[in-house]
């Protein structure tokens, strides 16, 4: 699978940006212009898949010191299921190999009418090494479990850390 870094210069990609604004419930967007211009801001890594011309999905990391945080990972919704998102996945955790790596997503253990696809994904993490911290954090009505990969623990302290260091550039409130 071939990887594109995408930067603030390259970031009009159509494809991007409409799975991007599909993807993900309304409550965990930034909006598309903000995000673009924290590419750089933040040093995020943000990278697109492609199977051989054919674009596949997206991933954003924060890197940071302590852990890096993978704030968004997405594959098209039709090639979900065919073994795309874990080559994804490989090579993002051999990417940041020997580093510890957190994530969020939406927590399977809050009432939704997407409950079987949040367990679908939260065992798919867990099947490749994610574990469960039991840190929950609450966006409006929209609970997130965070989850850890690597050496270390993971507290609410580390996820106030984030948010401090996110609302440097951004602020939602």
């Amino acid at each position: 699978m071939k990887q594109k870094q995408i930067t603030a210069e390259n970031a009009n990609d159509g494809q991007l940006r409409l799975l991007y604004e599909t993807a993900f419930p309304k409550e965990e967007q930034i909006p598309w212009d903000d995000l673009v211009r924290l590419i750089g801001e933040m040093n995020l890594d943000f990278t697109a898949y492609y199977e051989g011309e054919d674009f596949v999905g997206f991933t954003i990391v924060y890197p940071r010191p302590s852990f890096n945080w993978y704030w968004y990972f997405a594959v098209k919704e039709e090639l979900r299921g065919k073994g795309l998102g874990q080559q994804i996945l490989n090579q993002l955790i051999d990417k940041y190999k020997g580093q510890s790596c957190v994530l969020d997503m939406e927590s399977p253990r809050q009432e939704c009418a997407n409950k079987e696809q949040r367990l679908r994904r939260q065992a798919f993490y867990l099947r490749n090494g994610f574990r469960e911290t039991n840190v929950y954090r609450s966006w409006d009505d929209l609970e997130m479990t965070i989850m850890m990969m690597g050496p270390g623990t993971f507290t609410l302290q580390n996820w106030d850390e984030i948010v401090g260091e996110l609302r440097k550039y951004w602020t939602w409130d």
